[in-house]
């Protein structure tokens, strides 16, 4: 593919934008966030900025949005199951699933590897790196192979057979390091030399993942208000670590809102092994390093972003944290309603019982639990 035609920005997109202190900056690569707030020592990342938004998103229609529109593998569009059963089992109105597993490599992270590589091409790298405990890097590795780009994943011992295999089959590299910190240490190194084109967070504080990575995921709030029809969602439960998917998703309904196409949007929560997000919004600084372990792989780490706070901020969402004991247990419900997924991803519906629980969510909610990868990847 020549330069001449790679992939081009969508022509709304105008800038971006510091989802913390507001300040803008110029449409290009900002590996290590907003760099007024790295000097202030408060890490934070930035958006994109979009002067308007196509016509066509009134009608809930995700193409031609995102700053990278152009789909790659057939990702996105995922579907949308209700789950009557479970609904009355959790004692909600309705209950409904959006199920990522569906996309091309068995995950959400499609969604962000679709539009990194493109963004890889346009600034002339030709070896994009993650540091991935599984889901991210397999997607990575499957979608650089098919625009021609090396790819290298850093990982640890723990990653499981299932997920080096895919990995190794693209033809990515896999780096084995001890730690997940050593992870971040390698790729850092290799960013700030120009030899890797980095997909995700590489910082302590942590960041967050590339932004324009993390702008794929508007896209799914695009598809739920498309979906829902006649019963919109109350809330939406998003299985999370650094707040990613977390807050594209809550910033894609805020989209929604603002250009009139929703006139109230659904409170976004966050759902976490152990409390993380829900110390910080109890008072903890978001900087801190927060203990804790878990065999939900995908949601580990003891670190929390600052887009993750903002994202549940602008909805009004909750974080809670689940017991590993009790995500089992509805892993095999949700797989005898027909969903067999990670066990990362089954944790959504635990969360969503824990807020009933409290009180947080009512008995006439219609809950969506957004399912983001299927259990094949499971060890």
């Amino acid at each position: 593919m020549t330069r001449s035609s790679l992939p081009i920005a969508n022509s709304n997109a105008v800038g971006m934008r510091c989802i913390r202190c507001a300040e803008s900056f110029p449409l290009t690569d900002y590996l290590e966030g907003c760099p007024a707030c790295a000097a202030a020592s408060m890490p934070s990342s930035l958006q994109i900025d979009y002067c308007s938004f196509p016509a066509a998103l009134k009608s809930h229609d995700a193409s031609e949005w995102l700053v990278y529109p152009q789909t790659l593998l057939g990702e996105g569009n995922t579907p949308f199951y209700a789950l009557p059963r479970l609904a009355r089992d959790v004692g909600v109105a309705a209950l409904s699933v959006k199920f990522e597993g569906a996309n091309p490599t068995g995950s959400h992270k499609d969604r962000m590897s679709a539009v990194l590589v493109q963004r890889a091409r346009v600034a002339g790298a030709s070896t994009v790196a993650i540091a991935s405990s599984g889901n991210a890097g397999a997607s990575l590795a499957a979608y650089a192979a098919h625009v021609g780009l090396e790819c290298v994943v850093v990982t640890t011992p723990k990653m499981s057979a299932n997920w080096r295999r895919a990995i190794k089959m693209c033809g990515a590299s896999i780096v084995m390091v001890q730690t997940p910190d050593e992870r971040w240490q390698l790729v850092r190194e290799k960013s700030r030399t120009g030899q890797w084109y980095p997909a995700n967070n590489y910082l302590l504080p942590a960041v967050g993942s590339n932004p324009f990575g993390v702008d794929g995921y508007r896209a799914v709030a695009i598809e739920l208000a498309s979906q829902w029809q006649e019963q919109p969602a109350t809330d939406v439960l998003v299985p999370t670590s650094r707040g990613d998917v977390l807050w594209g998703v809550a910033q894609g309904f805020c989209d929604l809102r603002s250009m009139g196409a929703l006139e109230t949007i659904p409170r976004v929560h966050a759902v976490e092994p152990f409390p993380r997000i829900e110390q910080v919004q109890s008072g903890a600084d978001y900087r801190t390093s927060f203990g804790g372990m878990s065999r939900m792989t995908s949601l580990g780490g003891n670190t929390v972003a600052y887009q993750a706070i903002d994202a549940l901020r602008k909805t009004d969402g909750s974080a809670v944290a689940v017991a590993e004991g009790c995500v089992l247990e509805d892993q095999k419900k949700l797989a005898r309603a027909g969903l067999y997924l990670e066990l990362s991803s089954a944790a959504g519906l635990t969360g969503l019982r824990n807020l009933v629980r409290r009180g947080v969510i009512g008995l006439e909610a219609h809950a969506v639990v957004l399912a983001t990868s299927h259990g094949y990847k499971d060890p």
